[in-house]
């Protein structure tokens, strides 16, 4: 029996040929290939910088240095959403607070962001679940509003679009993953797009320890001569890396279209009603299909579904248990049950269904039926 995974790489012969000729290059690591994948991607996405950087995570706490977020400090983040997005913020000293989510798309819902803030509050993370954007209007309305920044964590969400609009574009920086469960892989990677020039250099200084320059620069110039002008981190992306995710990038467009094509399958196969249901797809986006997930009518029928499909090669998962209620941030900040009741109560319904590009038309079909058989 062959597993299904949730999500996995897809690598090919051209990806293992990019990354053998850096192997033979003299650049390893700050080399011109960081560039050639910043680049990729800004073509991609319309923005006007990118910073690659080691992790999604990374690119999430590179956002928080660079726009001064520190002690004494709250940035809204969802309930919903992998651990990452808060533990940024707690990296700073600051303090998540966290806002509840829409029932019907689990996305940050802005009316719980505008009730949230605070004098305190510096800037809201919203995160793209599953691959769907949020309400970036709205968002941008109470950022501007009040005066704070507008993070978008598209960790879910390359290639997603919100009113013709790339995610990438739709606020004051972006985040991207590159894990190999994501749309496009280099191992581990991430990168921040922006169209504040100001910003992408405090982001560069940031990966690198804090130094202005880094190794190749200072070859060019002809230097040993460096100076750290701040404390950073080495969140750098190796040329290694970033040779893989070039390759990656002139694949996406057909990549995301193979998993619209499997969504549709699943949307095809729950359509009616039945005690399964699809998250809702707003008007006016373009969902990029990172996750697939449903919610099942009962909290027992899930733990049935779950372990029963995986007795058949079947990867389904759990995104995610409300951030709050993990012993960290109990023992932490204090947080308990009821913070943000719609979270909770969507977290003990939904599951994952595996999505990905190497999937066939056959996979789908058996993971839908094999759902439905445990919810008869």
């Amino acid at each position: 029996m062959t597993f299904i995974p949730y999500g996995r790489q897809l690598i090919d012969e051209e990806d293992i040929k990019a990354v053998g000729e850096v192997l033979r290059s003299d650049w390893l690591t700050t080399g011109p290939m960081v560039g050639r994948f910043e680049q990729a991607v800004c073509a991609f996405t319309g923005a006007r910088f990118c910073v690659a950087v080691s992790s999604g995570t990374a690119a999430l706490h590179a956002t928080m240095s660079a726009i001064g977020i520190g002690p004494g400090d709250e940035v809204i983040v969802p309930a919903i959403t992998f651990v990452a997005t808060a533990n940024a913020v707690v990296y700073t000293g600051a303090k998540p607070v966290f806002a509840d989510v829409d029932s019907d798309t689990l996305l940050i819902d802005p009316v719980d962001v505008a009730r949230k803030i605070t004098p305190m509050t510096r800037a809201v993370i919203a995160v793209d679940y599953a691959g769907q954007p949020c309400d970036y209007d709205a968002l941008r309305a109470i950022a501007d509003g009040y005066g704070i920044a507008l993070v978008a964590d598209a960790c879910h969400a390359l290639g997603a679009k919100y009113k013709g609009r790339g995610a990438g574009t739709l606020a004051d920086m972006t985040c991207f993953s590159f894990h190999p469960v994501k749309h496009i892989t280099t191992g581990e990677g991430g990168m921040i797009a922006t169209d504040d020039e100001e910003l992408a250099k405090k982001m560069r200084r940031f990966r690198n320890h804090g130094v202005m320059t880094d190794q190749r620069e200072r070859e060019a110039q002809g230097t040993w001569r460096y100076d750290m002008v701040e404390l950073g981190f080495n969140y750098r992306l190796s040329d290694m890396q970033c040779a893989l995710g070039v390759s990656q990038v002139k694949k996406l467009p057909v990549w995301l279209e193979r998993r619209k094509e499997i969504a549709s399958l699943y949307d095809k196969a729950f359509s009616a009603p039945d005690r399964v249901s699809p998250l809702a797809v707003k008007a006016g986006v373009d969902h990029a299909y990172h996750l697939y997930v449903v919610r099942l009518a009962g909290k027992d029928e899930r733990q049935k579904a779950y372990d029963g499909m995986r007795r058949q090669g079947i990867g389904v998962n759990v995104h995610y248990l409300p951030v709050y209620l993990h012993s960290y941030y109990r023992q932490r900040f204090g947080t308990s049950d009821g913070l943000c009741p719609r979270a909770e109560a969507a977290y003990g319904h939904i599951l994952t269904l595996p999505i990905h590009q190497g999937m066939e038309d056959e996979d789908a079909q058996y993971v839908a039926s094999s759902l439905r058989s445990f919810m008869s």
